[in-house]
Order: C-alpha cells, then structure tokens, then sequence
C-alpha cells in the first residue's frame, strides 16, 4: 500500500497518475463541507486550501504534512498543527510573478491617471489632462520584500525608480536600494513616494499601518495592497484618502471581503478596488502543481521538502 494521500482538488487524470507513480494512493474529495470520515484515519498527507471549517484534523492520527494550495496560512488550524508536530508547507513563490506584474501595472494606472481616461472614454468625452506623473525618479518603498515583492521591484528597476525595502532585521534583498528593519518603518515611509504593502499577515502585522504610519507618508503618497486587507487599518486609510494625504490607492484585499456595497471606498475617483484577484493568470495551476509534484517527490523519497512554515512566525 501506497503513501494515503488527501486532495481536495481534481488535477486531472494525468497529474493523478503522475502522483500516483510517485507511490500515494491518492484520494480525491471536495474542499467544501468536508468533513471527518474514517477512510481518512490512514491519510498521512493533505493537500488543501481550507477545508479546515469543517475537516476536524485532530482526529487524523497518522496525519504529517499538509500542504497548502495558498501562500497565505490564516486558514490552517495552527494550535492543532503544533499539537500534532506536523509539517505545514504553502505555496510560497507560487503567484509571485502575476503578483509582480500586478504592482507594476496599477502603480502606473495611479500615475498616468487611467481610471479618468477610462471614464472619459466611456463618456465620449475628449479632453486632455496635464497633471500626468513620471515614474521615473520615484522612490517606492515595499513593506515586506519576499518573493512577490522580489519579482515587482525587478520589473521596477528598468523605470529608472529607487527601491526601498523593509523586513524584519532590515536584511540587504536583490533589487532592492536599502532595506530598513521594522523599527525603522517611518525612515523607510519618509523617503518613498509609493508604498506597496507586501507584507504576510499575521498578529504581529494586524493594523501595522496606522494613523501613526500614514503621518510619516509623504503628502501625496500612492498606495497599492496586495497583501492583506488587515494589514492596513482602514478607518486611518479612509480619513488619509478624504484629506488628500494618500493620492492614489489599489487595493486588491480588503478587511472584510467581498467588500461591502455600501463600502465608501467604491465611491473614490483615485481608489481602485479589484476581488483579490493579483495572484490570477494562465500559469499559476501549471506553477502550483510543479511545486507540489516536486513536495510531493521530495517526501517520498524522505528528502527535505520546500516552502516549510515556521507556524510561530507564521510564514
């Protein structure tokens, strides 16, 4: 009998049988409602997004590795997992270069001001507007600087910008200017004329930018989140937009998602609000599962596996 094998996702007869050659017996069930069966007492592996709501992994007994579909891991049941010693892997990497292209692209709709050509265009309505912005020159400023940070700040480099990062120790990164440490947050914000939040939530990150935050931006700053809606405390986010102090903002995640229709920040000019969809393209399945293929081989074969979260720090 093979390794017992989890899924919550159908990846076709090919890819199945391709994990099956690696020595799993493979099962196949829906994320959704899932709930504890006893066929599932000999699973020793879980590949899933979150069926966590109602799949009770405490009574897994012979369970070791999940692993997740997402990079995110707020869905992962994390005091069962410590309990339990077992690996939790995500998809770290996975959607990192749409995820790039993505900063970049809404950084430059901010500056060229596409939202109101759009607009003028669906109105029919030609008129020149001569407060257009360079990108060149500017000084963007990445809270976080992982791998989604990595692959915009390398497609940034070519527009002539500085690159600013923060982590945690302030730890020189590649394609990056200078790196600041945590502490050093409102140097880093005092200097950058865009901040894109990268950063991977977790309790520590909840609110990380504040009013406090924002008072250390630059009149006029842009602002594009990619990472999570929490990260930002949105009451000083909304307040900093009505005042003028934040020019622009693209926010691909909000608090509470999908964002509510009576939300204010619909009603913005300079906001640009889209469904949590950065992380989408025509590769991301084809990514995902070559990196779980290669997890999957790795264990087999009791090898190292990659992507391991550190459940503490939480990324």
């Amino acid at each position: 009998m093979g390794i017992k094998l989890l899924c919550t996702r159908d990846f076709g007869k090919k890819s199945i049988s391709g994990i099956q050659r690696l020595g799993y017996d493979i099962e196949v069930v829906e994320d959704d409602n899932l709930y504890y069966k006893d066929e599932f007492k000999e699973a020793e592996v879980l590949l899933c997004y979150d069926p966590f709501k109602t799949l009770d992994i405490g009574k897994m007994n012979k369970l070791k590795w999940i692993q997740l579909f997402s990079v995110g891991i707020d869905q992962a049941p994390k005091d069962d997992i410590r309990k339990k010693n077992i690996i939790l892997t995500n998809n770290k990497g996975g959607y990192s270069i749409p995820m790039g292209e993505w900063i970049v692209l809404k950084i430059l709709e901010m500056l060229k001001h596409s939202q109101k050509f759009y607009e003028k265009q669906k109105n029919k309505i030609w008129k020149m507007d001569m407060g257009i912005l360079e990108l060149w020159g500017k000084t963007v400023g990445f809270i976080g600087t992982g791998s989604i940070a990595k692959e915009a700040a390398s497609r940034l480099k070519p527009f002539g910008v500085k690159i600013l990062g923060l982590n945690t120790k302030g730890s020189d990164v590649e394609y990056f200017d200078k790196c600041f440490s945590l502490e050093n947050v409102e140097n880093m914000l005092k200097l950058s004329d865009i901040v894109v939040v990268s950063i991977p939530y977790t309790k520590k990150t909840n609110h990380l930018v504040n009013e406090n935050l924002f008072k250390s931006m630059k009149n006029g700053v842009y602002i594009v989140n990619i990472a999570r809606g929490s990260i930002l405390d949105e009451k000083s986010l909304l307040e900093n937009i009505k005042n003028g102090k934040i020019a622009g903002a693209a926010l691909d995640v909000v608090e509470n998602e999908p964002l509510d229709e009576s939300s204010p920040f619909w009603k913005f000019e300079n906001v640009t609000i889209t469904p949590h969809n950065s992380w989408v393209s025509d590769q991301v399945d084809i990514r995902r599962f070559n990196m779980i293929y290669d997890n999957l081989k790795r264990y087999a074969s009791g090898d190292k596996l990659v992507n391991i979260v550190d459940i503490n720090k939480g990324y």
